[in-house]
């Protein structure tokens, strides 16, 4: 019986760097890979990068891959996110092979699926097309979604797709957490808390000026990320900037937990995202303190998240809620351990060869194929 060994896999998604899905993209599917006979990669860029003429040269790209394979053994699979336009319409109408998505932003992938680079130079013209609209995006996505199955890297995430779009199927696997040097446990760092990530819109960099008046002048704060480096000037935060290898690991070696203060990101619906920065801090075994926004209520000391219910308070309640329990924990040494050994836990049952596996069960469920795989270790 064939398995997924006999597969080509064409993967559509943002090149790394690229937003935050493009470095998801790129450990994904370098997971993925020893699973497949052969991947191709169509790479893609980012919310508004697309010109209409430069998306049918990707669809007609995507389309020679998959006339390129086997007959009958090509699965094509691409990462949806809100604005990025090239993996949505590069994979629609695609015959002769399967389709499946990860969904970023669930319930809907794309959401504003007329996002081309003209559209993208005038805010007022993308949101006045795109937001009294908003019934027939649904409809487009819906459209096209119709058969697949369709991935969401949160359960919450997923039951929002299966509402909104009945007509698909639909599977959850969780945020694959990437592999990160050993670094000393939180207990035993700097009396401090970060904040990291690429900055937009919901992801609450502007609540770090109330956390840190609300805070001890002893907490030190520091941030990093791609965008950081353009937030303004605060008194008593050591702002860094973009890090990568040895000053990324030197970051979180420098924290005892990791503030995720997440709130509405727009202003079209609620959307059901998973945490890549959660992911991330699961990597150095950093725990989190959050908000209940959103996905992030699925969380708890469980999985080395201290979860903060933001429910009827508003900004600088949700701050003052937020350093409370910040400062709870960074105190805490026994709750810092605690969390600390779960985030850990978390981190192997989520790595990049567990999620490859869980994937693959779901693709070859789906093509009717043998389940056996690469030992990739156990399941999620």
């Amino acid at each position: 019986m064939a398995t997924l060994e006999d597969y080509r896999l064409v993967f559509v998604g943002p090149a790394q760097g690229v937003t935050a899905v493009g470095d998801y993209s790129e450990d994904f599917v370098n997971a993925v890979r020893p699973h497949f006979g052969e991947v191709v990669e169509v790479r893609t860029g980012g919310p508004g990068d697309d010109t209409v003429a430069a998306l049918r040269g990707l669809r007609r790209d995507v389309a020679a891959h998959v006339a390129g394979g086997r007959r009958h053994r090509v699965l094509v699979h691409a990462e949806l996110s809100t604005g990025a336009l090239a993996p949505f319409w590069s994979t629609s109408g695609v015959k002769g092979a399967p389709v499946t998505g990860t969904v970023h932003d669930p319930p809907q992938g794309v959401w504003m699926p007329a996002r081309t680079e003209f559209v993208s130079r005038s805010r007022l013209l993308n949101h006045g097309i795109h937001y009294p609209l908003r019934p027939l995006s649904r409809a487009i996505e819906g459209r096209v979604y119709a058969g697949r199955l369709l991935f969401a890297l949160t359960e919450t995430g997923r039951r929002s797709i299966a509402e909104t779009y009945p007509q698909t199927r639909t599977a959850y696997v969780p945020h694959l957490v990437r592999e990160r040097p050993t670094i000393r446990p939180a207990h035993e760092r700097p009396r401090a808390i970060g904040f990291f990530g690429h900055v937009y819109r919901g992801k609450g960099f502007e609540q770090i000026v109330k956390i840190r008046e609300a805070l001890s002048d002893d907490i030190a704060i520091r941030v990093a990320g791609r965008g950081t480096e353009d937030l303004p000037a605060i008194a008593g935060v050591d702002v860094l900037g973009p890090v990568d290898g040895a000053s990324e690991d030197a970051f979180f070696a420098s924290v005892r937990a990791i503030v995720v203060p997440y709130g509405k990101r727009h202003f079209y619906a609620d959307s059901f995202a998973a945490s890549g920065v959660v992911a991330h801090s699961m990597a150095y075994r950093t725990p989190v303190v959050c908000t209940d926004w959103g996905s992030l209520a699925e969380l708890d000391d469980r999985v080395g998240a201290a979860v903060v219910s933001t429910r009827g308070l508003e900004g600088d309640a949700v701050a003052a809620a937020l350093a409370q329990t910040i400062a709870s924990v960074v105190d805490d040494e026994a709750r810092l351990v605690e969390l600390g050994r779960h985030a850990d836990d978390t981190r192997q049952a989520r790595s990049t060869a567990n999620t490859a596996s869980a994937f693959a069960a779901e693709w070859s469920a789906l093509l009717g194929l043998d389940a056996g795989q690469p030992d990739k270790g156990p399941s999620i």
